[in-house]
């Protein structure tokens, strides 16, 4: 088995690897950890890691990945009764965690291992027995519909996401990346913690994201910025009133934004105030990464671009016609297939069938149009935001997008209600600018008509003084619609 991480051993040793706070690793003690871990761990078949954004996540997920062992990341914020689901699917043999933290009562019965991120001895080197079809995460999806499905991730996925998005975004081992994502998941963890290195270059962790954090990263060194829209969006407010931050994002080799679609409005700002584009890319749990723009490509706000290396993608009608014509309003779920694709949902081989085509396409659940040279526009889920009013299929994300253009609208939110005349209508769900003086409902809906079509108008506004939203930013519909 080759190592998803050369530079843990061929890399100079003094070579800053992983920062978190004031705590750091270079190249050479990182390797030595993680090593003298691997050999604590192997044979084991799983193992969780308590994944709180520290030094000792970084060297359990790596130790885990050179031993073979397959890692399953926990999310500290998870409650008993979701805990409890993941450990007895997943069936780990022990829980790495960072010495004093305080587990939860449902890891009370697992072994426990505490991870010392300054363990001396050979650097790491793969366990020979590990293939590249073997697991190397268990990651568990949302949970939206039930409990929390265990998405098999190969390392084969891992190194081929790693590396279609190195050419995407001419990603090197002089890269330093700077993020404030949680560990738990696909972003954070593969993208923001296993990309860099892979790479042989760095990542510096801000623990816990903010504007300034970001800015000193980016003064100090820094070249590139992971984020989600929450994060973005909180950058694009404080840019007026902050040359400084300007002024460092505008050092930056390549911003990214992802686990959502970010505003257009947003774009505009950054890119007004910085010179700088965000890009954006397209990923699942069960998928990794599917599309991106690409650093040397034309950015273009409101696309995740278009496939990466490697991955094909197709839209679909609903009785699983696959759509030609890219005209940029067919709208039809995306399909994808590749080397990217998860295994197995674990212990559930039925929502494994399910989640597949007789021809080994995924369904996604997304919906997108598709641009004439290929770029992919995402308009929501198909299970949430395809709303079908009056014999057209409407995706809630433009029209999301197209409200958050009005000067009066901070957040929006939009689902499909039964209609006796239409279907459906169009429901919008806003956080007004301003609570004292919010727009009217008839303004929204004309704003709408003349940015997008009459028939994509909210015929139902409602007045929020916050959208509900999970830890990645996501907004939660569900909870919407029950409200």
């Amino acid at each position: 088995m080759s190592s998803l991480f050369p530079a843990l051993t061929g890399a100079p040793a003094e070579r800053a690897a992983v920062r978190f706070g004031d705590r750091s690793l270079a190249y050479g003690e990182l390797g030595a950890a993680s090593g003298a871990l691997a050999a604590r761990i192997g044979g084991a078949a799983r193992v969780a890691v308590w994944a709180t954004p520290t030094l000792e996540t970084a060297v359990a997920v790596l130790a885990a990945l050179e031993a073979g062992v397959a890692a399953v990341p926990l999310n500290p914020k998870s409650g008993e009764k979701e805990l409890g689901h993941i450990l007895s699917d997943s069936a780990p043999s022990v829980v790495l965690a960072a010495p004093g933290d305080e587990l939860p009562a449902p890891l009370g019965d697992l072994e426990r291992v505490d991870v010392d991120a300054h363990a001396t001895g050979p650097r790491s080197r793969p366990a020979p027995e590990a293939s590249d079809e073997d697991p190397a995460l268990i990651v568990y999806t949302s949970g939206t519909t039930g409990p929390p499905k265990g998405a098999v991730i190969p390392r084969r996925a891992v190194a081929h996401t790693l590396d279609a998005l190195a050419d995407a975004w001419q990603w090197t081992g002089e890269d330093v990346l700077v993020h404030g994502l949680p560990l738990f998941h696909v972003h954070g963890l593969v993208l923001g913690i296993l990309g860099p290195l892979r790479r042989g270059g760095s990542v510096r962790h801000l623990g816990r994201f903010s504007t300034e954090g970001v800015a000193r990263e980016l003064n100090d060194g820094a070249t590139m910025v992971f984020g989600v829209p929450t994060m973005y969006h909180r950058i694009a407010q404080t840019l007026p009133e902050d040359p400084g931050l300007a002024q460092a994002l505008g050092k930056a080799r390549l911003l990214v934004s992802g686990s959502a679609a970010l505003p257009v409005h947003d774009h505009e700002r950054i890119t007004a105030a910085t010179g700088q584009r965000v890009v954006e890319r397209y990923g699942m749990t069960e998928t990794l990464m599917n599309t991106s723009v690409r650093a040397d490509g034309e950015p273009r706000a409101g696309t995740v671009g278009v496939p990466l290396p490697g991955v094909e993608l197709r839209l679909v009608e609903e009785d699983g016609t696959p759509i030609t014509s890219y005209d940029g309003e067919t709208v039809g779920e995306i399909q994808v297939r590749g080397p990217n694709l998860f295994t197995e949902y674990l212990n559930r081989p039925d929502a494994t069938t399910a989640a597949f085509t007789e021809d080994g396409w995924f369904r996604t659940g997304d919906m997108a149009v598709r641009d004439p040279d290929g770029y992919v526009r995402i308009v929501g889920r198909k299970a949430t935001d395809l709303i079908k009013s009056g014999g057209y299929k409407i995706g809630a994300g433009e029209i999301e997008n197209a409200l958050l253009e009005h000067a009066g609208v901070r957040e929006a939110a939009v689902t499909g209600e039964p209609d006796a005349d239409l279907g459906e209508r169009i429901v919008a769900w806003i956080v007004p600018a301003d609570h004292r003086s919010p727009p009217t409902d008839e303004e929204l809906a004309d704003h709408v008509a003349r940015r997008l079509a009459p028939h994509k108008r909210p015929r139902v506004v409602h007045h929020l003084a916050a959208l509900p939203r999970n830890d990645m930013g996501k907004i939660m519909k569900r909870a919407l619609r029950h409200d």
